[in-house]
């Protein structure tokens, strides 16, 4: 990133174009950011604490190590390398670990949920097993619903995203050194990140989504503890090119240790002049926001606070919601028609993903028929069109639960998104003795709402 001051000024800060070509590339959805532990700032009973240490103190109480000899603060892999030297099993400390967090909510630090605000950024990447940054991206953009998609690496199990990051449908969370479980899927010590790196090195086991976009756009990695050569060793394995070659995008590290670690900043001073430092991860989110929100005033009069019109759905459809059946050619309609029932206060589901393929996926779609409150088939030119289409099936469960259900209770709700023509449309003949509600464009209309809420409200009263 041009503008950025000499890496021998070792800086603290970015200086203004440096700052405006960050936020340049952040809104033209060329930067992704990499969250390390400590920008994980909790409030404990003891007051506020970063959460790894927090959590090496509780999971060596529950491990029963001896801390007395151990460094201080506590760290993960500390406790982890006494509990086996003492011939603990491995496989005990990601149980008790899970149980930890099983026991304990947190809410998201101030400076993931900043991240989260900053509606540029489409794909996180995390080097923490925790949950809190898909939380603070569900708290900030979606209200609390779990509507982010979470993807997690391990070197036994190739987790990808699932298309090209300009065709995401939704916020990616990936966890590159794992996710949290009660299997040892994730890593806690020096020996796991060994096996991590080792792993995401090979050609068999890497990412190649993730890593593709890794290599081609500017990267920020912000509260990252990752030191000297393991710190150069993860750069070289994100850019899968010498540091020293000619590029076209670079990062900044941004932390509260690497400006004083003298043998990383002359490595990066010498071999990486595209690399950036600042010291600080906290305070740099805090003023990266800061310019954001700044500048999104500036050039707009957006309220960041209030709910997008359209917000995706939940990854699992919710009790009792409206499930909507959609040809994939009509889903611009298809928001607008959610985003309307969302504002009445109708909760709704419909598959974003569409994946449209495997067992698990039919047997998904099914439940989610078969447990919904009304069924909302969308008619259009293109459900006229295809005469087949992963749409019809689900027109086809819709039919075969409605045949259980009294002729005169409401269940199949069909809608009609343009001048489609009632009478002679390509579909079930049940859909035909039923009123068709013509919503052009997905638009929902205060009647329509109205009428979805009353059946709602007199269906669960």
């Amino acid at each position: 990133m041009s503008g950025v001051v000499p890496m021998h000024a070792q800086p603290a800060t970015l200086d203004d174009d440096a700052w405006e070509d960050l936020l340049d590339f952040i809104e033209e959805r060329r930067v992704i950011p990499i969250i390390g532990p400590e920008l994980l700032q909790v409030d404990t009973d003891a007051g506020p604490r970063l959460l790894y240490e927090w959590v090496a103190e509780k999971l060596a109480a529950k491990l029963g190590v001896d801390t007395s000899e151990l460094a201080r603060p506590l760290t993960l892999n500390d406790v982890v390398c006494w509990f086996l030297a003492s011939r603990g099993r491995r496989e005990e400390a990601y149980t008790r670990l899970r149980g930890l967090f099983r026991d304990t909510t947190f809410a998201p630090p101030l400076a993931l949920r900043q991240l989260a605000q900053i509606a540029d950024f489409d794909l996180f990447v995390t080097t923490t097993f925790d949950p809190l940054l898909e939380q603070a991206v569900n708290l900030e953009r979606f209200g609390g619903a779990q509507s982010t998609e979470v993807l997690a690496y391990a070197p036994n199990r190739v987790v990808d995203l699932p298309s090209e990051r300009e065709r995401l449908t939704r916020p990616v969370v990936y966890h590159l050194l794992g996710r949290l479980s009660a299997s040892p899927t994730y890593v806690i010590s020096d020996e796991d990140t060994l096996e991590f790196i080792c792993a995401l090195q090979s050609e068999h086991l890497a990412p190649e989504k993730l890593f593709h976009e890794l290599e081609h756009n500017h990267l920020l990695f912000i509260g990252s503890t990752f030191t000297n050569w393991l710190a150069q060793l993860f750069l070289r394995m994100a850019k899968r090119h010498r540091l020293s070659d000619p590029r076209d995008v670079g990062e900044v590290l941004a932390d509260n240790h690497s400006t004083g670690d003298e043998r990383l900043m002359n490595f990066l001073q010498q071999v990486s002049v595209r690399t950036r430092v600042y010291s600080g991860g906290s305070r740099f989110v805090d003023e990266l926001h800061r310019r954001w929100m700044t500048r999104r005033k500036r050039g707009e009069v957006i309220d960041l606070a209030r709910p997008q019109r359209f917000l995706p759905p939940e990854r699992e459809m919710p009790e009792n919601a409206v499930f909507i059946s959609y040809a994939r050619e009509d889903l611009a309609a298809v928001q607008r028609l959610k985003g309307g029932l969302d504002e009445a206060g109708v909760r709704t589901w419909f598959d974003l993903d569409r994946l449209e393929g495997g067992d698990d996926y039919d047997r998904k779609i099914q439940r989610n028929i078969a447990r919904c409150s009304y069924f909302v088939p969308v008619i259009s030119a293109t459900t006229e069109r295809r005469l087949e289409g992963y749409f019809r099936r689900e027109w086809s469960y819709a039919l075969d639960r409605a045949r259980n259900i009294a002729d005169d209770a409401l269940f199949i709700v069909p809608v009609c998104i343009d001048d489609t023509n009632a009478v002679t449309a390509h579909v079930p003949d049940k859909f035909k003795a039923l009123h068709f509600t013509r919503l052009p464009d997905g638009e929902v209309t205060a009647e329509f709402a109205r009428h979805l809420r009353d059946f709602l409200s007199a269906r669960h009263a």
